[in-house]
């Protein structure tokens, strides 16, 4: 792995802290944001202002304490951009949160009229892409899935903007914790886990920066000094060493004790931070639609939660420009001399 292009350089740089650090923040969720928002009103669909209201909330309260937010096109960019401070990185997601599920396994696309261009246009700072995997599902959803992650790579190196990509398990429809729901895979197998990252690592799609679920079970993860931590720290750091660049934890829903466990060891393992959501603000949704509710416990425990992360984070993950994927110098601005206007381009 080379040095980081000028684009993808400074992209990365905006999305973490001073320190090169990812404490990143995620406001793109559609299906557990406006699942619970229909439910409570009875309604097929959940009304645009309240969940667009929601996000730009999130955007609100929970920026001072993040290094970079990822938005969608859908709600929180119309609604939240204008509260955004531009001295946070701008993350924005490609993918559609409706997937196709098949006998085979499920097909993940683009956004409709959505782009890497646009997000380039838009003044985004990093593509992410959420793409569900399983190594053992059909021939013919995986390589669907492998193409539309290629191509993702392949525009991302055309407009040089960073590729934040999110790798996540699923149940296939013969399993017996099937479900479509956005959570974690009940009865998940580490080597699944493994094996997906490894596929996805390849130079050919072109992955920046992993978006990585824990490679055991949430609940399980026992946190480093626990009893029985050994053996799950071996887990998490094979998963490092197959991502091969750069790599921060997803919450997955998981409750806020068990996402400080799961970073004690993504951190020990070489990660550069997280990129979380529901851990962060879940608990503080469960009082809608009591609006000042939401904002004092946002404002409050949601707060407070991302600092004791922040701590952690500072104090033991790896700097994202310092991965050895890098090489001795680190990552940096190349070539750095006269000749950077004649170097700089060519990457589509």
């Amino acid at each position: 792995m080379t040095s980081p292009t000028p684009g993808k350089w400074w992209g990365l740089r905006r999305m973490a802290d001073a320190g090169g650090r990812f404490k990143m923040t995620a406001v793109d969720q559609r299906p557990p944001i406006k699942g619970p928002i229909a439910r409570h009103y009875g309604t097929e669909e959940a009304p645009y202002d309240d969940v667009a209201g929601f996000k730009a909330l999130l955007i609100e309260t929970l920026q001072g304490e993040s290094s970079a937010m990822l938005l969608d096109p859908h709600f929180a960019i119309p609604r939240g951009l204008p509260l955004m401070s531009p001295h946070k990185g701008l993350i924005v997601t490609l993918e559609d949160s409706l997937f196709e599920e098949t006998a085979e396994g499920r097909l993940s696309g683009p956004i409709d009229g959505w782009s890497v261009e646009k997000i380039k246009r838009l003044g985004g700072d990093a593509v992410k892409v959420l793409a569900w995997y399983r190594p053992d599902a059909g021939a013919r959803v995986n390589e669907h899935q492998k193409d539309f992650v290629r191509r993702v790579g392949e525009a991302c190196r055309r407009y040089d903007i960073p590729f934040l990509f999110e790798l996540l398990v699923y149940p296939l429809a013969g399993d017996r914790h099937h479900t479509a729901d956005y959570v974690e895979m009940r009865g998940k197998k580490t080597d699944d886990v493994l094996a997906s990252v490894e596929t996805f690592a390849a130079p050919e799609f072109g992955v920046d920066v992993f978006k990585l679920e824990s490679p055991v079970a949430a609940d399980a993860v026992p946190g480093v000094g626990n009893p029985g931590w050994e053996a799950v720290q071996a887990a998490f750091d094979e998963m490092g060493r197959l991502a091969g660049r750069p790599w921060v934890m997803l919450s997955a829903g998981a409750g806020k004790a068990a996402f400080r466990n799961i970073l004690s060891h993504a951190y020990r393992a070489g990660a550069s931070g997280y990129l979380a959501g529901r851990a962060i603000w879940l608990d503080a949704f469960g009082r809608f639609p009591d609006w000042p509710a939401m904002r004092a416990a946002l404002d409050g425990e949601a707060v407070d939660y991302m600092r004791t992360l922040n701590a952690l984070t500072d104090a033991e993950a790896r700097p994202w420009h310092a991965h050895p994927g890098f090489g001795d110098g680190g990552a940096a601005l190349r070539p750095a001399d006269a000749g950077f206007r004649h170097a700089y381009g060519g990457f589509g």
